[in-house]
């Protein structure tokens, strides 16, 4: 179009679109945005929510609730949740969960006042319960092509159950397609420790025990006169699962399936701490405390302590999760201590066990967000979730804006180095302004390996910038191994056959069920027996581990199985028939 033609017939459509505005028929253009479909963009950040995003939306703000805490939320005043309200108009009035998490949404389902949005984790069966949440089928069908094109062939995974078909959730907590490339868990080692060494083998116990007491001999205390400790775990309430028990898996051969070992013949389920292998887990962390490597305060220490304890440097080995301790291993790494951060080893029990960590669960579905009866408005709701699963939002999510957090060369994403930088060295301050890593978990997302229209891939957690995002220690000591990325040192993927019934720890149970009743007899007893175990004398080991395995025998832990066999078995069937 050129010349005074031209801009006469625009000028004429212009008022001709102004018109139809206002008499109402505006809702049409709203009906194309939401049907159309991000992927068929020809850039990573275009596609059918740039359509949405620049309609005129009349703001909304959503109350939410998260069972994982998130103490560095600032409201989205963060640069992408700036984005995300201009995009689809929905701010979030937030509340993520502090104390025991459990017990908040047990609170939140009897007082009939819920939240817009929830993400109630392995308790959603409460929300269920208490007929508090919205079937999202239809409004999935009307209103969220994004979300059906993210989850594609797995939709029917997204069912509550054989015997109710209804989507309440959409699973947040595992990416679609997703490849596991960085190691998050296993063993920690700090890299100070290793160094002095050589870079000597941790693969068992016994190699991991070795390291940090040549080390704490030589080095009792840190440079600042403070007494160094050799290992730190963390027992606090439900964290007691990551740091303490949720090991005596990992070390002897078993994925983490929660609770329970699953046989994978036969899909029966076994509490897991009946395995005799486990026993000598146990049996080896009592050795520990039996020679002074392990932290006096483990059972009795606050989150808030343990964290400081690691900021302080003066822990050398962790069992544990990386997003656990990760806020204080940021603050050494914000005063420059990198040589005090930690590695992650594959540590089992003996060399005949192989470290689970990697075993493929497929797309496990399971956890995710809601929407509540309540919600002022579902439709806005789900057309918001809508837009963070759109090309265009996942690429805002986890890579930020671009010509702020990343840029596009010979159409290629990278993170300047000045971003990753800031991002490695300053982590918490840098997430708190740019709100990278705050939205994956609200919405449904793709997993790390996935790729976009444009080629490039969706996460920023792939191999080349894991490996970029290492600070020069991390570097140092990764060579010294010989390798490039810690996930190098565990079984790969390809090692294990993928587990047709995901995990078995989002499996939901209604609450007052046989098999909730007794989990929590079960919980009650071996959070009291199995610290009692590790702090036991040596020679008195054996006697209260018995105490324990009949306490639960008698609490009912055989018939406790048999029921979760039952629910393990339509997981398998509802998801694979």
């Amino acid at each position: 179009m050129k010349g005074k033609t031209g801009k006469m017939i625009l000028t004429l459509l212009l008022v001709l679109s102004l018109t139809i505005t206002m008499i109402g028929c505006s809702g049409n253009n709203n009906e194309e945005a939401n049907n159309s479909n991000v992927n068929t963009s020809k850039g990573a950040d275009k596609g059918s929510n740039d359509k949405q995003g620049s309609e005129k939306l009349e703001p909304i703000t959503f109350s939410f609730f998260a069972e994982d805490p998130n103490p560095n939320w600032v409201d989205m005043r963060d640069d992408i949740g700036k984005v995300i309200t201009e995009k689809t108009g929905v701010s979030l009035d937030a509340e993520f969960a502090v104390g025991d998490p459990s017990q908040k949404v047990s609170l939140i389902a009897v007082s009939g006042e819920y939240p817009d949005l929830i993400s109630a984790k392995n308790d959603i069966n409460k929300m269920v319960d208490a007929d508090a949440l919205l079937d999202l089928t239809d409004l999935i069908e009307k209103h969220a092509p994004n979300i059906k094109k993210l989850y594609g062939k797995y939709m029917k995974r997204l069912r509550y159950s054989e015997t109710d078909n209804s989507i309440y959730a959409l699973p947040t907590y595992a990416g679609v397609d997703g490849i596991g490339f960085s190691a998050t868990g296993g063993f920690e080692l700090q890299h100070r420790v290793v160094k002095e060494l050589g870079y000597p083998k941790i693969r068992t116990v016994k190699d991991f025990e070795n390291a940090i007491k040549t080390y704490l001999d030589k080095h009792p205390t840190n440079e600042k006169g403070e007494k160094n400790i050799g290992l730190s775990l963390l027992a606090e309430d439900w964290r007691i699962l990551i740091s303490v028990t949720n090991p005596a898996f990992f070390t002897t051969g078993a994925p983490d399936d929660g609770e329970y070992y699953i046989n994978p013949e036969t899909y029966e389920a076994m509490y897991h701490f009946r395995r005799p292998e486990e026993k000598e887990y146990f049996r080896w962390l009592n050795h520990m405390n039996d020679i002074g490597l392990l932290d006096r305060e483990s059972f009795i220490q606050k989150f808030d302590q343990y964290k400081a304890k690691i900021a302080s440097g003066s822990v050398l080995g962790l069992i544990d999760q990386d997003w656990e301790y990760g806020d204080g291993e940021r603050s050494l790494k914000a005063e420059g201590k990198f040589d005090h951060a930690y590695g992650h080893y594959p540590v089992t029990l003996n060399e005949q066990f192989k470290d689970h960590s990697f075993q493929s669960t497929g797309f496990m579905a399971g956890y995710g967000i809601s929407i509540s009866k309540t919600c002022k408005d579902p439709v806005r709701a789900i057309k918001f979730l809508d837009y963070l699963a759109s090309e265009e939002g996942q690429v805002l999510t986890y890579w930020g804006v671009e010509g702020m957090h990343y840029v596009v060369e010979n159409g290629v994403r990278k993170i300047p180095q000045e971003i990753n930088d800031q991002k490695i060295n300053d982590s918490i301050n840098f997430s708190k302004k740019t709100g990278i890593g705050f939205y994956n978990n609200i919405g449904p997302h793709y997993g790390d390996g996935v790729k976009d229209s444009t080629g490039n891939y969706i996460t920023t957690n792939f191999p080349e910038q894991i490996e970029a995002s290492y600070n020069d220690v991390e570097k140092e000591v990764l060579t010294g191994y010989g390798i490039k990325n810690w996930k190098e040192l565990f079984p790969g993927e390809s090692e294990f056959p993928v587990k047709p019934w995901g995990v078995a720890w989002n499996i939901s149970a209604p609450a007052d069920s046989k098999v909730s009743v007794l989990a929590e007899k079960m919980k009650d007893i071996t959070w009291k027996r199995i610290p009692e175990a590790i702090l036991a004398k040596p020679e008195k080991f054996d006697a209260v581990w018995d105490i324990y395995m009949k306490d639960i025998e008698k609490a009912g832990v055989e018939e406790m199985e048999k029921e979760y066999t039952k629910l393990v078995q339509a997981r398998v069937k509802l998801w694979n028939e």
